[in-house]
């Protein structure tokens, strides 16, 4: 549950991308003009960028970037038209400090300062970090379920939804992974992944909290809950990525699916005697605070520490105390499961 805020925040902004046609910076006539010289000529001001060769059909002269370096050297690489947006960008930046005025958004985004090949390194610091923190929780997670609780007959846990919380762990990881490569480098391909991940984990967390707020236990069950969500989340994804990249739609379909998870957190928190409820309700309030940075979106600090990184490390002790629930639950399950067995 813990991934539906971070992901309703990159919707919303990605929503915002795709609602205006332009922001207050790339429609000023300055940039646009640099940028179109850059795309004719390869250059801005002294700088020059080889993804910028083209011949006359339009195709590049060395061929697509990805050819022209090794493979560990992709992660640094922009297109021609990235390049010329950064740099034309943070030109017209001096340009407006020179005259004292403050940073304006281009392409519905704050200017950030690239550092060692990354577009935004906090925030990718804080994506890995949050990355790290799913994966020693669904560690702990597995060594809780398989060494320190009692197992069945067959070595199977007795914990019902260890497997759902073990793709759960999975998505979150991937999720995390395609949000730090999406600030490293600010290409089409890697947004796409990056939506992708989000969107795919927001239904699958939705299928999870229908499942275990109702104790769901039935194979039979679990299929018609998970079966038609599935199909509109995938249906969904199709959609996006081979019809139209409609942010406003995606949008609204990612936060509907994420009120109805939180509703069902919600409401199984308020009827349930679970012993660590309270945890739950620590992520649901916390989660709604640390919203607010991004929902402030304020201007990045020295081009590097926007609202977006700082929200990003606000999730980083809520992902511990959501995992540290997990486990909790694993253990009051268990622990049901076997007064009844005796």
């Amino acid at each position: 549950m813990a991934s539906c805020y971070w992901i309703i925040c990159i919707l919303v902004v990605s929503c915002l991308v795709g609602l205006y046609e332009g922001s207050a910076g790339d429609v000023d006539p300055s940039y646009r003009a640099c940028v179109k010289q850059c795309e004719k000529t390869g250059c801005v001001g002294e700088r020059c960028f080889p993804h910028c060769k083209f011949s006359s059909d339009g195709s590049s002269v060395d061929g697509p970037w990805y050819m022209q370096e090794p493979l560990y050297l992709w992660w640094k690489h922009w297109d021609c038209k990235s390049e010329c947006h950064h740099h034309c960008m943070l030109d017209r930046e001096k340009e407006r400090a020179e005259l004292g005025q403050g940073p304006v958004k281009y392409h519905g985004k704050w200017p950030f300062r690239r550092l060692y090949g990354l577009q935004e390194p906090v925030s990718v610091a804080f994506s890995s970090l949050n990355l790290a923190m799913h994966f020693h929780g669904w560690l702990s997670f597995l060594t809780l379920i398989y060494y320190k609780l009692p197992l069945k007959p067959d070595k199977w846990p007795l914990y019902d939804y260890v497997g759902l919380w073990n793709i759960y762990g999975l998505l979150s990881m991937n999720a995390w992974f395609w949000s730090a490569v999406s600030r490293s480098i600010d290409i089409d391909l890697m947004e796409k992944l990056d939506y992708s991940s989000a969107v795919a984990l927001l239904g699958y967390s939705l299928i999870l909290a229908i499942i275990r707020s109702m104790s769901l236990r039935q194979d039979a069950a679990k299929v018609m809950v998970a079966a038609p969500l599935i199909a509109f989340t995938t249906t969904h994804i199709l959609y996006l990525h081979n019809y139209e990249m409609d942010h406003g739609w995606n949008m609204k379909v990612s936060i509907a699916m994420c009120i109805a998870q939180l509703l069902t957190w919600s409401i199984w928190a308020v009827t349930t005697r679970h012993p660590s409820r309270w945890k739950l309700w620590i992520v649901i309030v916390g989660g709604f605070l640390s919203m607010l940075l991004e929902v402030s979106n304020f201007p990045p600090y020295k081009g590097l520490v926007g609202a977006r990184a700082l929200w990003h490390a606000s999730t980083i002790p809520l992902t511990y105390i959501w995992w540290s629930f997990i486990k909790d639950d694993a253990e009051y399950r268990t622990s049901i499961l076997l007064k009844k067995v005796q």
